[in-house]
């Protein structure tokens, strides 16, 4: 009994993998979904591991200060070359209904005696982005809920429009929760059904190993594919990944989605930030039928 004990123990206990077994692209990737389950990455967030000290704020694990003397080299790209910030951990509320409704309710949570509202004719037409403080509705000056940022979608001829606002994380429920108030946004239009992040255990069972006589051992799937690891991201550091992330009126026919981590957002500073993006974007030929 105590030499079946010893054997069963044996194939119980887990051997340790390798460096090289540690470093392969797919259990790299399960291993980074796993320890994004809390905190979410950014996309730039290897980098910045590399060079920063990394703080866990707001639902994300961002960049806080840089482990070596880099500040000289950070105002002299901002004076002379280029400088990049990831700004992607600001979310995104997208607005979509008619235009006269929009500015409407919209006007309720901004005053002109701040400055801009989304009335401006320059912003208005989405050649600018503009940014203003926000109220709560029919509260000004009292009840603020913070800075904000807005950009319009460019008229196509139609009466509907859409309306990007970019918030902090640490602003972004109370200014959804004001937004789904005054256009009566109640009735989730899309629910977000996302598959949980699994392990590097989970997938290996899932997972059929191959082995052929002289060859590299191939991970395949059970239809006998090549095994491809995606990055997953599930909702972001502001939502639970099994809300709703989009609301729709059926009085005033608004529609409210929220599009954090969707879309990523970059801010470059320096006299050369034009010569980078005319370098790096190139226009899309635009066919018409």
């Amino acid at each position: 009994k105590q030499a079946e004990k010893a054997v069963h123990q044996k194939k119980e206990q887990s051997k340790t993998k390798c460096r090289k077994a540690r470093r392969r692209h797919i259990n790299l990737v399960a291993e980074f979904n796993r320890r994004q389950r809390k905190n979410i990455w950014l996309e730039t967030h290897i980098w910045h591991a590399k060079r920063f000290h990394m703080v866990k704020k707001w639902g994300y694990c961002l960049g806080n200060s840089p482990t070596e003397k880099s500040y000289r080299a950070c105002y002299r790209a901002m004076t002379k070359h280029c400088l990049l910030q990831d700004l992607s951990y600001y979310c995104c509320l997208e607005l979509t209904g008619k235009e006269n409704e929009l500015l409407k309710q919209l006007g309720r949570m901004c005053s002109t005696d701040t400055g801009l509202t989304f009335q401006e004719a320059s912003c208005l037409s989405g050649r600018f982005e503009g940014s203003l403080y926000l109220y709560r509705a029919d509260r000004y000056p009292e009840d603020m809920l913070g800075p904000v940022t807005f950009f319009w979608r460019p008229r196509d001829g139609s009466e509907h429009r859409q309306l990007w606002i970019w918030v902090h994380p640490a602003l972004k429920q109370d200014i959804l929760r004001e937004l789904k108030a005054i256009f009566q946004c109640s009735e989730p239009e899309k629910i977000c059904i996302t598959e949980p992040v699994t392990t590097s255990v989970q997938e290996e069972k899932q997972m059929e190993v191959v082995t052929r006589p002289g060859k590299k051992r191939k991970k395949e799937d059970k239809e006998g594919e090549k095994v491809v690891p995606v990055k997953k991201i599930i909702g972001d550091g502001t939502r639970d990944p099994f809300q709703s992330y989009s609301w729709i009126s059926q009085t005033t026919g608004i529609a409210i989605s929220d599009r954090s981590m969707e879309i990523l957002r970059y801010r470059l500073i320096g006299p050369l930030s034009h010569s980078v993006l005319t370098e790096t974007l190139k226009a899309a030929s635009v066919q018409t039928v």
